[in-house]
């Protein structure tokens, strides 16, 4: 019954609006079908019987056509309106080199769309980190998550993987964003000197303490303290920042009034605390309320971030510099111990050492090739290598060799390596060469 709505002797008519989920629709409709086959069956003898059935067979397979076709309409629409944009132009070259079904395609584009907009999210919401792989995404909605609660976070990592960073996206994104944010560096400051930076002190507490200063944590109040490399810490000093977690009061150095503080904690290391913990370095409890909500960081050779990093560090030199594809590739083989911070050095390095404006691989720091030199010279002496891993290697450089020369398409590609063009794909695939990024490097 449609529902009269009167308002200001006004009236109009309000139709209550139902929707069925398409989970139950098209079981009903088959079932009914099969239930209505069944009731002729019973009922109707002699050879209109099989009339009968032929013709439920055809409405059941003219219902079933046409909800399908309704169903992926919207999502030929989508493929049809993106296979020309950039960012698809690849999914579609690799379509045809791949025979496939359209419901094998179409789940292609979809996925790829959610790498996209999942990378756009990420740009967006936090333009400070660059970095696009699964592994950030993963990070970054951990952050979101826990950045506008007082959680204690602890952030472990190994040295420049962007921990200070990660910190101050949290505070940003915190409620105590307005509120101070006080930084300070455990293992810079001398360890007889940390408490007293920590939680100040009177006039008088010691020699040369000729007035009154406030800590770190008076400072703080109400916003929040972020400790980095947390895990050089004195034990003394770790028995004194327990009691600030937990009753969140201290005294100063030299004084007897106790001072409460409202402080959200941060904390950084790139040490193994629970190493430590087991080694007696570091204190259990103490660990225990730091590892609240634990942020571990990748370290650079366990992402998929080398060539966006690259391409921003580029953007950032004192000069208009471009990477060849080649020194690309040594750049992801190469280990990256120092992480993002030597990879930003080694960009700049390269940049200054470049006289085309194009960093080859002979303007890369001599520790990168180096180790690639040493794991070629170690793979031929292993047992463990293979010849065939060594042929796999070689093979690579001649795809990217080709890739390059034909400008990244990869037809004239195959014809220059004598192969078919799936053969081709199919080895892209293989060594995970990133046929969009040569194609970009090219056209720069």
């Amino acid at each position: 019954m449609p529902q009269i709505v009167k308002k200001k002797k006004k009236s109009f008519v309000t139709y209550p609006r139902y929707s069925i989920s398409l989970y139950i629709i098209i079981p009903a409709i088959f079932s009914g079908m099969s239930a209505l086959s069944f009731i002729v069956a019973l009922h109707v003898v002699g050879p209109y019987r099989f009339l009968w059935g032929g013709g439920i067979f055809v409405l059941a397979f003219l219902c079933g056509f046409l909800l399908i076709c309704l169903v992926l309409k919207p999502v030929k629409q989508f493929v049809r309106e993106t296979k020309d944009l950039m960012v698809f132009r690849d999914i579609v070259a690799e379509e045809r080199q791949k025979p496939v079904d359209d419901i094998e395609r179409y789940g292609q584009v979809l996925r790829n769309a959610t790498e996209i907009l999942g990378e756009l999210e990420a740009k967006e919401s936090f333009p400070e980190i660059i970095g696009q792989s699964k592994t950030i995404r993963g990070l970054l909605s951990q952050i979101l998550k826990v950045a506008p609660t007082d959680t204690t976070v602890l952030i472990m990592g190994e040295s420049g993987t962007g921990k200070e960073l990660v910190a101050t996206s949290i505070y940003k994104r915190s409620l105590r964003a307005d509120k101070p944010f006080v930084t300070i560096n455990c293992v810079a400051i001398p360890g007889n000197l940390l408490e007293s930076e920590l939680f100040g002190y009177e006039k008088g507490a010691f020699t040369g303490a000729t007035a009154r200063k406030m800590g770190k944590f008076e400072l703080a109040n109400g916003g929040t303290i972020f400790l980095d490399e947390i895990g050089d810490m004195s034990l003394e000093t770790q028995a004194k920042l327990l009691r600030v977690l937990q009753e969140r009061e201290f005294e100063r150095l030299g004084g007897n009034q106790l001072i409460r503080v409202d402080v959200r904690f941060i904390a950084a290391t790139n040490k193994d605390l629970p190493r430590m913990v087991k080694e007696g370095n570091f204190r259990e409890d103490l660990y225990y309320r730091l590892n609240v909500f634990p942020l571990i960081l990748p370290p650079l050779r366990r992402r998929e971030d080398i060539s966006v990093l690259t391409d921003y560090f580029l953007k950032n030199v004192s000069r208009q510099v471009k990477i060849s594809p080649e020194a690309m590739e040594h750049m992801k083989m190469y280990s990256w111990p120092g992480n993002v911070r030597e990879l930003q050095s080694a960009i700049e390095r390269a940049a200054l050492m470049t006289e085309s404006g194009v960093i080859e691989i002979s303007d890369l720091p001599a520790n990168i090739l180096e180790e690639d030199d040493r794991k070629t010279s170690d793979a031929e002496l292993t047992e463990s290598i293979s010849i065939d891993d060594q042929l796999k290697r070689m093979e690579k450089k001649m795809v990217i060799r080709a890739l390059v020369r034909a400008d990244g398409k990869q037809i004239k590609a195959a014809e220059l390596l004598g192969i078919k063009e799936r053969s081709l794909w199919h080895r892209i695939k293989k060594y995970g060469i990133d046929v969009t990024l040569l194609r970009k490097q090219q056209n720069l």
